[in-house]
This record gives structure tokens, C-alpha cells and sequence, in this order.
């Protein structure tokens, strides 16, 4: 059966990852990106132009509003830091103006709060916004650039490079970064300028190379370009969900919940399928002024906690129905699992029916929590069969214990509880007690 034979592949199948140790499960954080763009003008928008109040006032937030302990820990810096010129040394300065502190000087306010840094940089000779690249002469003094700054992850982004470039500079810039001494998280933009599939894309070498990577195009603050990004995904899973494991992971972009875009059953969507894909959880949003409704789908622990599973199967689609539902299912850590269920209709809310059997469930006795509602479900044997309400472009999504006559850890006095939580690198796993 479909669940045996994933769990199966996920322990046995060999493989090979970026050697730093790092981003053994998907990095958690905030990035400037989707929300702040390029906005340099600190004169007329001071709070939210791209300069170091920005990334302090984002530190602060995650410092003191609940996220750090959740594993939000990734303040990372995007386009448009940098000085136009380089240093007399040749090495990369940040915009004098907009960072007077200095890079250094915001890593440190970073780490005093328990956080971490990252920032960007691009193969080319430009970047994107137009600011100083990273071509390959100069790969190795802006390696060690950022490790002097203490910085620990880097984006590197692919505008203004061609194919040959990118060939040699993006596994150049893993092996300058890991000859530094300092464990920085790697982001390679590579598969994404090179059509996100094989086989222009390698994604055994990306592993060996890049703790994630992005593949598709950048994510807007829009419904559509959430649904077109992780439909590219699920379409082309078969290729992308064996490339994913611990410290190597797919990357469909940033959380935009907490935006402009997103209904509240969208932003669930998103956060939903962005768990069930392993992906990296970097919101790009204003957490000085986010509502009590996104920050508490940000902040669902048991949603996160799938996401971070220590055991790091990326998941998949089961379903694509003509009604316009789609079921999606991963793995998890003790034999769990999490499935969600997903509305494509834009008219009313839809009732699905269904039984876990169908869903390729072995026999046994289950135990659901419904993730969004925070709340126990009956026992469900698994061929009873079940109806779930979903909303338009909304999910319901479920975190389901093993069966209960298979593990006798999940009954405590005879009554089942929900998930509790222990920490785990980046974030939160589920174990139910």
C-alpha cells in the first residue's frame, strides 16, 4: 500500500546532504522579501524602508510576541542592504545611511535575543535590485565576509548570471561558506532560473550543496500565486518530494499570511500545505501590526510541529477529485501522520466523505485532531466512513495518531489525548501521549 511503501522509501532510501549539520528540519523565521521589497526611501517611510530599525523592530517581535520559543528564530535580511560600491578591501559594505550600525552590529542585537541572522547576496554581477553581486571572483572574500559578520544563513540569489555561471559558482559558494568555519545555512535560488525540473535540474547535487532551495518563481500577495506555486509542486511531485530530507529542503517560498491577499481560511490553506510539503516557514508580513487572526494560524502549534517532523518526509497529494477537493497526506515521527483536506470550489462550503481505508489507512483504530479547530475527534476505525466541512479555498487538516491497538503509548488511563510537544531543532515535533 501507497502509506507502507513511503514510509519504506523514507527510512531506506540513501541519502546525501549539504555537510554543515544544519536545517535538520525546515528553518522557521522572517523575511523582509514579499512585504518590504526594495523600499530605500527612509526619509519619507522610515518604519518601512530597508535599513537595520526594520530588522530590530522584526527581532523584537519575535523575541517578545511568542514566536522564538515556537522556532521562529531566522531574521533575514533580502535585496537593497548593500552600499553600491564595495569597500576599499573589495569587500561588500551595508548602505551607511540605512545600517549606520553595520552588519556586525546587527548580528548581535539579533543573537542577544536568541535569534539568528541571514542575509542575501547574488551569483551575478548584480543582484536583482541592482545592487553589488557576488560573481565568481569574488565568491570566497564575501564567504568569509559574511562569517566575520557572524551571520548564519545566506540566500544567494541567480539574477544577471547565465547557466555556466551558476554551475560553478553555486557549489563554489557551499564549499567557500563551509571553508569559513562558520555553520551558515545555505539558500540556493539555482533550480529556479533553470525551470525548477530535470533535467536542466540536478537535485542530488542540490542536496549535496544547498540546505533548501528555491525552485519556482517568487511567491505575491495573492490567493492565485499561492494556489499556482503549490500547484507546480504537487504536479511535480514525484521529482521534487525525494529531493527533500533533513537538511535539504524544497523551497515554494514565503508565508504570506498576515498580508493584504490572504482570507483567514486561505491563510490556513497555506500554512496547512506548507506543513504538509516540509517547507521552510518564513513569513514575510509586519509583525509590529500582524492581526490576532493570522499570528494565531502562525502560531498553531500542532500545524508547526508537523512541519518540523524530525523525520522530514516531504508529503504528497493522494487525491485531485472532480468536485474540486484535493486530499494531501505526509508522514510523520511514531508512526503518525497529517492529512489535509482542501477546497478548490468557490461557492459554498463542501461536504467530503471519505474513510481513512479509502486513503490507503491499514486497519486499525485512529486518533484525529482537527489542527485549526484545536480539537479531539472521535475515534475513527478505518473503514468508517467520515464527512468533513470544508470551506471555499480552506482546508481541514488533521494530525492522526497511530492506531491505538498497534502502540500502547497513546492511551494514558484508558482516555486518549491530544498531541503534546517536545522541542526539536528548529521548532516543534508532535508525540501524542
Amino acid at each position: 500500500q501507497l502509506l507502507k511503501s513511503l514510509c519504506v522509501l523514507a527510512l531506506f532510501v540513501a541519502t546525501l546532504a549539504l555537510d554543515n549539520g544544519l536545517m535538520r528540519t525546515p528553518p522557521m523565521g522572517w523575511l523582509a522579501w514579499e512585504r518590504f521589497r526594495c523600499d530605500i526611501d527612509c526619509q519619507n517611510d522610515p518604519k518601512n524602508c530597508i535599513s537595520e530599525v526594520l530588522f530590530r523592530d522584526m527581532a523584537d517581535r519575535l523575541a517578545e510576541d511568542g514566536w522564538r520559543e515556537l522556532g521562529y528564530v531566522y531574521v533575514n535580511i533580502d535585496d537593497c542592504w548593500a552600499s553600491k560600491d564595495r569597500d576599499s578591501n573589495g569587500r561588500l559594505q551595508a548602505d551607511p545611511k540605512r545600517f549606520p550600525s553595520g552588519i556586525p552590529n546587527l548580528a548581535s542585537y539579533i543573537h542577544d535575543r536568541g535569534l539568528k541572522l541571514g542575509i542575501y547576496g547574488d551569483m551575478g554581477t548584480l543582484t536583482c535590485g541592482g545592487y553589488p553581486g557576488t560573481p565568481l571572483d569574488k565568491i570566497t572574500i564575501d564567504a568569509q565576509t559574511f562569517a566575520d559578520w557572524k551571520v548564519d544563513m545566506l540566500k544567494f540569489d541567480g539574477c544577471y548570471s547565465n547557466a555556466t555561471e551558476q554551475e560553478q559558482g553555486y557549489p563554489a559558494m557551499s564549499k567557500a561558506l563551509n571553508a569559513t568555519g562558520r555553520p551558515i545555512g545555505y539558500s540556493c535560488s539555482w533550480p529556479a532560473y533553470q525551470g525548477g525540473l530535470p533535467p536542466k535540474v540536478n537535485y542530488t547535487q542540490l542536496g549535496e550543496i544547498c540546505n533548501l532551495w528555491r525552485n519556482y518563481g517568487d511567491i505575491e500577495d495573492s490567493w492565485n500565486s499561492v494556489l499556482s506555486i503549490a500547484d507546480w509542486f504537487f504536479n511535480n511531485q514525484d521529482v521534487l518530494q525525494p529531493a527533500a530530507g533533513p537538511g535539504r529542503w524544497n523551497d515554494p517560498d514565503m508565508l504570506v499570511v498576515g498580508d493584504f491577499g490572504l482570507s483567514m481560511d486561505q491563510s490556513r490553506s497555506q500554512m496547512a500545505l506548507w506543513a504538509i510539503m516540509a517547507a521552510p516557514l518564513f513569513m514575510s508580513n509586519d509583525l509590529r501590526t500582524i492581526s490576532s487572526g493570522a499570528r494565531t494560524i502562525l502560531q498553531n502549534k500542532v500545524a508547526i510541529g508537523i512541519n518540523q517532523d524530525p523525520m522530514g518526509v516531504q508529503g504528497r497529494r493522494l487525491i485531485k477529485e472532480k468536485s474540486g477537493i484535493e486530499v494531501f497526506w505526509r508522514p510523520l515521527s511514531d508512526k503518525a501522520s497529517a492529512l489535509v483536506f482542501f477546497s478548490r470550489r468557490t461557492d459554498m462550503p463542501y461536504r467530503y466523505q471519505a474513510s481513512l481505508g479509502q486513503l490507503n489507512y491499514t486497519t486499525g483504530s485512529y486518533k484525529i485532531y482537527d489542527v485549526f479547530a484545536e480539537r479531539e475527534m472521535p475515534t475513527l476505525k478505518d473503514s468508517t466512513n467520515f464527512v468533513v466541512s470544508i470551506n471555499p479555498s480552506g482546508v481541514v487538516m488533521w494530525y492522526i495518531s497511530a492506531p491505538a491497538d498497534q502502540d500502547e503509548n497513546t492511551h494514558i488511563g484508558g482516555k486518549l489525548r491530544g498531541p503534546a510537544f517536545h522541542r526539536h531543532a528548529n521548532g516543534i515535533s508532535p508525540i501524542v501521549l
